[in-house]
């Protein structure tokens, strides 16, 4: 069985374009998903279509990809990290 410290995330990279790069807890992140897609709901990606709240929305996208077009040719992107001393 694969070791469950590697699926722990403890922080993540969020790439965004034009702003330096910004380490985030994973609540944060979902926070951060939750305000954008709060403002998408009439143009949101096919996969995210079937849940029925928002936070169910950004959870889901957190937890199963690692980009979201923000707009034609501007994509956020987030990537696990562990931080250490």
């Amino acid at each position: 069985m694969p070791d469950a410290i590697m699926y722990q995330e403890e922080m993540f990279v969020v790439l965004m374009p034009g702003i330096a790069e910004e380490f985030l807890a994973a609540e944060e992140l979902l926070e951060r998903l939750i305000g954008l897609l709060g403002d998408r709901q009439q143009d949101l990606p096919r996969d995210l279509q079937r849940f029925t709240t928002v936070a169910a929305q950004a959870l889901h996208l957190r937890d199963t990809a690692c980009e979201l077009e923000l707009a034609p040719g501007e994509t956020m992107q987030w990537y696990v990290v562990r931080l250490e001393k």
